[in-house]
């Protein structure tokens, strides 16, 4: 019996020990097959021993070959962040290719039908520009006419006299923006010297430096649209026109430019006397409203940011000073925003001088007569090197002649006064927008803009209208005079009344004020915005944020906002250019 068990104990071991062998080859780990190796040569172990081993080993393989346990998820709101970041990103690319293809492919246009209405619209302008955006040219025979052939967007004018933006990047061509239009517009360059609104003609002048043989003619029209804006007014002030530099042309920014380095340069010249360095830098600006604040601000950073630098000789004595006749700049933002204004300004080192009024003008100095807080009044002569005239609205000649034709318009003075639907004042076929328009509303961009836009949409439903009763005239006019046909055309007028009848009434024109932007300098502005039933002031580097990005979507086309923002940049790795040219 004893042989018996020890013959069944070395039999019963060499089996444990290849069962252990099978099983830790199993596992993908060297050590645990070496381990098992070492238990089958060496000492063997009670059975019960063995098996608890090859058990706990076999789990131990199991846990390995489980691999390794589920990392925790981390950052999951930032990856979400960094999808729609680059999401975001890659749809505005794609919005702005379509953009771009959509301007250099645009569809093509119908011939105009002679026998519709000629709407002639004077002006390209914000009025005259908002107006055709959102015509149907399809309605009428469109004749645009103006001196200048692309739309300016002036808001930014200031930035051009400093070269923090390029001229062109502000300018749309005209025949860009009637290109796109269904029905084809014709445009002719040239200026309107007089209106007849008896014989419905305009007579117009050719003004460029290359002209034909034929300089002027007519033009007639059924419906007459004038948007010729406002020349600078001097207010008879001696002096100003022959020796300042105005501010509302592209020809205006340029000379602007010019200017300012001629000044530098000059007072750069070798023994330059010490009085004429400081006349000759110099700066001064008339009118605190919000063309002249921007200048004086994109003014006054050119000077910290790139004259300084680059010429260091004199960069401590050149001044910035603005004039005010009123008693604070900015007369249209709130209190707080003024008075924000006026410190930042304090803080760039601008000298603003208010209830100061210019009295003479002549080619090196400035009389102005300055009212103190007692009231007490004193003359001073100011010394300048470049004078900025930013202030006032003077009606154009063409305007003049034709109020003087119109009897109802004799004790109108700033413009051509208009009704509430825009039209004319003793006239049925001419509408005024914009500047040269006097319809109780203050001459902004924002005003002219809204005026074309309610404008286009009056002409819209006046075309769906004449067009409907025409319809139904022709329909009328035939009826029951051919058997069978007197129910089709019941029919056919009584859905061409109800359709006339749904038809939208245009209601008579109210302005929507939006709110006031104005650049303040040292990457700041000011912001008085409408805000549900009140306003939202607010000013600093974010609001400076908020008046680029407003410029930016205000912008007439995809071409404008890529060069604005490409010259934005530009000036600010590379600096503002301080070539003369």
């Amino acid at each position: 019996m004893a042989s018996t068990s020890r013959a069944l104990h070395r039999l019963a071991v060499p089996q444990t020990g290849a069962v252990l062998l099978r099983q830790s080859a199993l596992s993908s780990s060297p050590r645990l097959l070496l381990q098992a190796s070492q238990r089958i040569v060496g000492v063997r172990p009670a059975l019960g021993r063995t098996q608890g081993l090859v058990t706990r080993q076999f789990r131990r393989a199991a846990s390995t070959d489980a691999g390794p346990a589920p990392k925790k998820k981390r950052f999951r709101t930032l990856r979400w962040i960094w999808r729609l970041t680059y999401l975001s990103a890659l749809g505005g690319l794609v919005y702005i290719g379509y953009g771009v293809w959509e301007d250099r492919h645009p569809e093509p246009q119908v011939e105009p039908d002679p026998t519709k209405k000629t709407l002639v619209i004077l002006g390209t302008g914000w009025g005259s520009v908002s107006l055709l955006k959102r015509l149907d040219t399809e309605n009428y025979n469109v004749i645009v006419i103006s001196p200048r052939n692309y739309f300016l967007f002036t808001p930014l004018l200031p930035s051009c006299t400093t070269g923090t933006i390029e001229h062109r990047s502000i300018m749309e061509p005209i025949r860009t923006i009637l290109r796109h239009k269904k029905a084809s517009v014709r445009f002719y360059e040239a200026e309107a010297s007089s209106i007849d609104p008896d014989r419905k003609v305009v007579k117009i002048f050719d003004t460029s430096e290359v002209r034909g043989k034929i300089t002027e003619t007519e033009v007639p029209y059924d419906m007459l649209v004038v948007g010729v804006g406002a020349e600078n007014a001097t207010f008879g002030i001696p002096g100003v026109r022959e020796n300042s530099c105005f501010l509302k042309e592209i020809g205006d920014a340029q000379k602007i430019r010019k200017r300012i380095m001629d000044c530098v340069e000059t007072a750069a010249f070798k023994d330059q006397p010490a009085e004429e360095v400081d006349r000759l830098l110099h700066m001064v600006v008339v009118g605190g409203g919000p063309t002249g604040v921007e200048f004086a601000g994109e003014l006054q950073d050119f000077i910290d940011n790139d004259i300084k630098k680059l010429i260091p000789d004199i960069s401590d004595r050149l001044r910035v000073t603005l004039i005010e006749a009123l008693p604070n700049v900015l007369p249209m933002f709130s209190k707080q925003l003024i008075e924000y204004t006026e410190s930042t300004f304090k803080e760039e080192k601008i000298n603003v001088l208010t209830k100061t009024v210019v009295k003479k003008v002549t080619e090196k100095t400035v009389e102005a007569e300055v009212t103190g807080p007692d009231g007490a009044k004193e003359t001073i002569v100011l010394p300048y090197g470049l004078l900025v005239w930013a202030t006032g609205n003077a009606v154009r000649p063409v305007i003049k002649d034709l109020m003087a034709r119109i009897p109802a318009q004799a004790n109108s003075r700033r413009g051509l006064a208009v009704n509430e639907y825009l039209v004319v004042q003793g006239t049925r076929d001419i509408w005024a927008v914009g500047d040269c328009a006097v319809a109780g509303y203050a001459p902004t961009a924002q005003v002219a803009s809204q005026e074309g836009t309610f404008l286009a949409l009056l002409f819209n439903n006046m075309a769906k209208t004449e067009a409907l009763e025409t319809k139904i005239k022709e329909l009328s006019s035939s009826l029951n005079l051919q058997p069978g046909n007197s129910a089709e055309i019941s029919q056919q007028i009584e859905l061409y009344e109800r359709q006339l009848r749904r038809m939208k009434t245009i209601k008579p024109f109210r302005y929507s004020h939006q709110g006031n932007l104005a650049y303040i300098g040292m990457d700041k502005a000011v912001a008085d915005v409408t805000w549900f039933n009140g306003n939202l002031a607010a000013g600093g580097s974010m609001t400076y944020l908020f008046w680029r990005s407003a410029y930016i979507s205000m912008c007439f086309s995809t071409r404008n906002r890529l060069l604005v923002i490409n010259d934005w940049l530009k000036s600010k790795v590379f600096g503002r250019d301080v070539s003369r040219e």
